[in-house]
């Protein structure tokens, strides 16, 4: 298919609706994602679960998402990021609308459906790394990806925001048909509008193909993958220890916040909402403001192991300091002020983090993302667990900030040491 020969500069390139589509498929994912923490309040209550109980329905979504991450990483590479990335979204959609149904059948069914909801997700991160690998100049992706991540922060305060009111409006089912909904509005316009390559869109102007080649867009997918150079490097193993690290951090807050609100500072339903939704708005600005940083730092000169170094650093260590302090807090308002500078702190780490795929390996950032996913996943899985046990055990949420500190610094520390910028695999 033939592009038009335009050498004037778009209004509106093509690849800024890319941008925006798969931007609110990152909004889609985390408010299916996050309903669950909202809605477990007062599933809990209905069907007598124990906090056990309710840290096995939090995990097992992230096993479903553990096990195909690199599995979705393959088929973004090997088919394309617009289809698996459009599937995907329609795949976790059906589960999430289906969720209350399983919930009335019994734990079983509710765990297998989380866990298939898990593997319809699985494939949004690695298929949009393809994507933007095709569609963005490398001067530009440490900020797409920045802001494409944000997309999971606005889905999560959507999340907070909503929930609350749809729950206690319409009743717990709700939320769940109302958030399922969107995912099928959304692959409408994803088919119809989006092509898999630049030069496949039959109106994208000649100046834009230009700006997208000349800046080191991915050009073709590799006929092989090298799993065996991408897993014996040691800095693919130091951005998967990080990368477990940082979503530690992520899903203790993103599972265990409006049941921290709730049962430590006795807060309603609406309450810990609103109090819980603060974090997540301060990461969501600061991870597109870290972004530009990430940008700005390599256009000036700074290579991109010492950029990825100074982020990731700053921002594992940083949030681990709050977080161990977070254990002292006295009031709701104490704690959500050592949660937003916590969270604030941690979008550092992700504008170091999430591009750094990219650097490594561009033509395989697919898959090198999808195997840090796996070990991120790992974390949200083993955490969601952990947490609830150490919570029924201790009646206390303090030892789990301090597990959650000491795991940001072991991360945070392994990147300084073994972490690179560096172009490795081409």
């Amino acid at each position: 298919m033939g592009a038009e020969i335009n050498t004037q500069k778009p209004f509106w390139p093509k690849r800024m609706t890319v941008l925006v589509l798969a931007f609110f498929a990152f909004v889609i994912c985390y408010l299916d994602r996050v309903n669950i923490s909202i809605a477990a309040i007062s599933m809990q209550k209905e069907f007598g679960w124990s906090d056990v109980d309710k840290g096995y329905v939090f995990s097992f979504f992230f096993w479903g998402y553990l096990c195909m991450q690199i599995g979705g990483g393959y088929l973004a590479n090997r088919f394309g990021g617009k289809l698996v990335l459009g599937w995907a979204v329609v795949f976790w959609s059906v589960f999430t609308l289906i969720t209350p149904i399983a919930a009335f059948m019994s734990i079983p069914a509710l765990l297998a459906v989380r866990f298939l909801m898990g593997v319809g997700e699985a494939g949004l991160a690695p298929s949009s790394f393809t994507v933007v690998g095709r569609w963005f100049p490398q001067t530009e992706q440490s900020r797409v990806m920045s802001f494409l991540s944000s997309g999971t922060i606005l889905g999560t305060v959507g999340a907070l925001l909503l929930g609350p009111k749809i729950v206690t409006t319409y009743g717990w089912e709700m939320i769940f048909y109302a958030f399922g909904a969107l995912g099928f509005i959304w692959a409408i316009f994803w088919y119809f509008l989006i092509k898999e390559h630049p030069d496949q869109h039959p109106s994208i102007t000649s100046y834009e193909r230009t700006i997208i080649a000349a800046g080191g867009g991915v050009k073709e997918k590799a006929k092989v993958i090298p799993w065996k150079e991408i897993f014996l490097a040691k800095p693919v193993w130091a951005l998967c220890i990080t990368g477990f690290a940082a979503s530690w951090t992520l899903y203790i807050f993103l599972s265990w916040l409006p049941s921290y609100f709730s049962d430590v500072h006795k807060l309603d339903l609406a309450g810990a909402g609103i109090y819980a939704v603060l974090p997540w708005i301060v990461m969501f600005l600061m991870m597109n403001v870290t972004g530009w940083v990430a940008d700005y730092m390599l256009k000036t000169g700074i290579s991109a192991t010492k950029t990825r170094k100074i982020l990731i650093g700053f921002g594992l260590l940083g949030s681990a300091i709050f977080m161990y302090f977070l254990r002292d807090a006295e009031s709701a308002k104490s704690a959500t002020i050592l949660m937003c500078a916590a969270l604030g702190i941690l979008a550092f780490a992700y504008a170091g983090l999430v591009p750094n795929s990219l650097d490594i390996a561009p033509r395989f950032a697919d898959i090198i993302y999808g195997t840090l996913n796996t070990f991120g996943t790992a974390a949200g899985a083993i955490g969601a667990i952990a947490a609830g046990y150490i919570v029924q055990q201790t009646g206390s949420y303090e030892n789990v900030f301090i597990v959650t500190a000491i795991i940001s610094v072991i991360g945070g520390v392994c990147y300084l040491v073994l972490g690179s910028g560096d172009k490795l695999i081409d």
